[in-house]
């Protein structure tokens, strides 16, 4: 059984309990939002048997956020990605995805499989892509075989593009940027050049029988996500967002757990009617969405432009958010731009957690909050989503005699600290 046949037919798993204690909600509580289809646990039964630990998404538990690893066929090795796949886990990332292109992906998805102990994406379009001269010469045998070799090695989600119909294509041609989405020009490519309709759609059924051997879970892909605001909420995304919702019921027909992916780039004001449009259309499946990105005017700057629409759209309902790093749009990200993708999208989550309501979520911010008071420096650093940055920036501008315990920092030195002010006054009230 898989999770989603295991909840339907009224069974608590292990992976139910352990994500419930996570999340301090009840086992049945997990259960049923599983069995609805309004939560995944994305726990392939061979990475389980190597150290998985599970976890929920959905819209009842907290925000999670994927970070996007890989190397590309320009830059990086399988070392550099294994050092970022273990900061970004050091640093709250709930899931990786491996996105890696050129030569020896196999080698390097078997190395973050052995080493995750959270669950792992990837986009398996990118591996048959790259054993082909021309994705036109692609056989759906071809990606069949992929799909099923990847599911034998532990991958948890998988990022198909099969809602991307060759009635969409035309129209994303009046689009500013066009089809953004490697996978879905790819799929494109191949309908157009070939005069057939998506593979990944018509042998769907097909494809749902292998996650279901393995416990894979779905990620259903926006091939026609928008890449700019001008392209944002316009037919082609929404006529593809129609054919994920279909698509999502049949793959939970045949026991597949389904996640949802969306956008994208979208102006502000419109992010909460595609959150609305997504949970009516979809059943209120999870929603994965990359950020989205407010505004297209901050390359380098796009974890930060991206932070800001994902805080929203956590708010609104979407389950994960998939980082954006300051690289977006530029390059292959360094180490230090997964620091700050990572970062930024764990205040994101963390921010729409608050805000919803989530068991214990404000419990580390008040936490924080009497350690500041009370100047406990080493409770803060511990407390921060990233305390080496926190301590590092005290660090550097004040003396070393006054770096550890001093009750101020060099903002505002020791006469004008309005905590230090505050705690004096409250003494003097107390020694009246």
């Amino acid at each position: 059984m898989t999770q989603l046949e295991a909840a339907q037919a009224g069974t608590i798993t292990p992976e139910m309990e352990e994500v419930a204690a996570a999340e301090q909600l009840s086992p049945e509580q997990i259960r049923q939002e599983l069995a609805q289809g309004r939560l995944v646990i994305p726990a392939n039964t061979v990475h389980l048997s190597h150290g998985l630990r599970p976890i929920g998404i959905g819209v009842a538990v907290r925000t999670k956020i994927n970070a996007n690893l890989g190397k590309s066929s320009l830059t990086s090795d399988s070392g550099c990605e294994l050092s970022k796949m273990a900061l970004a886990i050091d640093l709250g990332a709930d899931t990786v995805m491996d996105l890696s292109t050129g030569e020896d992906i196999e080698r390097v998805r078997a190395q973050l499989v052995e080493r995750a102990h959270v669950p792992l994406g990837t986009v398996p379009l990118y591996e048959v892509a790259e054993r082909l001269d021309d994705i036109v010469d692609m056989r759906p045998g071809d990606f069949l075989d992929v799909v099923d070799r990847q599911a034998r090695q532990g991958v948890d989600y998988m990022t198909i593009h099969a809602a991307l119909l060759r009635a969409h294509v035309p129209l994303a041609e009046r689009r500013v940027t066009g089809i953004v989405s490697r996978g879905g020009s790819l799929v494109a490519k191949w309908m157009e050049m070939r005069g057939e309709e998506n593979p990944f759609h018509t042998h769907f059924d097909q494809l749902c029988e292998i996650m279901r051997e393995y416990d894979v879970t779905w990620s259903l892909g926006d091939g026609l996500r928008p890449g700019c605001l001008a392209d944002a909420t316009d037919d082609a995304q929404l006529a593809e967002l129609k054919v994920m919702g279909q698509l999502g019921r049949r793959a939970r027909e045949l026991g597949c757990q389904v996640m949802i992916e969306g956008p994208g780039h979208i102006p502000l004001d419109q992010i909460e009617y595609n959150m609305k449009l997504q949970r009516e259309w979809c059943d209120e499946a999870p929603f994965y969405v990359l950020g989205p990105v407010v505004t297209d005017i901050a390359p380098g700057y796009d974890h930060i432009t991206s932070a800001i629409g994902a805080t929203m759209a956590a708010w609104h309902g979407a389950a994960m958010l998939c980082y954006v790093t300051p690289k977006e749009h530029l390059g292959l990200p360094n180490l230090e731009d997964v620091r700050q993708g990572v970062v930024a999208y764990k205040i994101a989550a963390h921010a729409a957690d608050v805000a919803r309501g989530r068991p214990g979520a404000r419990d580390r911010d008040d936490a924080i909050s009497r350690a500041r008071f009370a100047f406990d420096w080493e409770e803060q650093y511990r407390l921060a989503l990233d305390g080496e940055t926190a301590r590092r920036m005290r660090e550097e501008t004040l003396s070393e005699a006054d770096q550890k315990d001093a009750p101020y920092c060099s903002m505002c030195g020791p006469k004008f600290c309005s905590m230090r002010t505050s705690a004096e006054l409250r003494e003097a009230k107390a020694a009246k």
